[in-house]
């Protein structure tokens, strides 16, 4: 999932940014409000980790407008003062959730978890597709009764296609949000994911589970994927 951390200090951020690609997530970053909030009316976050003591625009304003101009995505505001009223600004402006400096990262990972999973309708806790099973909680993959090890991007990248299921993702889609917004890199690394993919959630079940659209992009099948079909010309001919 496509993370936006909005905060000034920019070694936390760099910390942040490590951790959270480490977790599995695309992760863009900000260091003031104006470039921030323009980053958030721009793409397609999941989730907004935003400090509240920002140059440009505070992480109050940052929230209010945002949710002025009906973009809801979920906010987690963080802040280095004490007391109760900034917490009670941040979700009276329409933060969803609010942590105070120094944190845990493995707390923050949490929240974020949390967030990511509190509209269940559009965020089950277990996806999905046919007998192919992913749970972001515990971070695990399995078709059937089987377990299915992953790397932590080819997780995200997976993840992304069974929350689209039935969806055709376009390489730029899948690039912002498995790698990063600034991502230079070749796109052909989506093939060669898509290779990993095939090779460990199909080729071992005799499924097809991720289909390329010719042109347009990949989706990943409502049903998991049907039964690979083999074809007369894949039959050996009789000795």
């Amino acid at each position: 999932m496509r993370i936006l951390v909005v905060d000034d200090e920019e070694t936390l951020v760099d910390t942040l940014k490590r951790g959270l690609v480490a977790e599995g997530f695309a992760v863009d970053t900000c260091l003031n409000g104006i470039d921030g909030i323009n980053l958030a009316r721009s793409a397609p976050y999941d989730c907004i980790v935003l400090d509240i003591m920002l140059p440009g625009m505070n992480g109050f304003k940052f929230t209010a407008t945002l949710r002025s101009e009906e973009i809801w995505t979920p906010i987690l505001m963080l802040t280095a003062k004490d007391g109760e009223l900034d917490e009670a600004e941040a979700l009276d402006t329409g933060a969803d959730d609010f942590l105070k400096k120094p944190f845990s990262f493995t707390v923050l990972v949490a929240r974020i978890r949390a967030l990511l999973r509190r509209n269940v309708d559009s965020r089950p806790p277990v996806l999905a597709a046919g007998d192919l099973k992913l749970d972001p909680s515990s971070h695990s993959v399995s078709r059937g009764d089987t377990i299915i090890d992953l790397t932590t991007r080819e997780f995200s990248f997976l993840e992304l296609l069974m929350r689209s299921k039935g969806k055709v993702l376009n390489k730029r889609e899948i690039i912002e949000h498995v790698w990063d917004y600034d991502f230079e890199g070749d796109s052909n690394i989506v093939e060669v994911y898509i290779g990993y993919l095939r090779k460990k959630i199909d080729a071992p079940f005799g499924t097809k589970s991720i289909r390329t659209v010719r042109g347009v992009g990949y989706l990943l099948e409502e049903d998991g994927g049907s039964a690979a079909v083999v074809t007369c010309d894949e039959v050996s001919a009789p000795v």
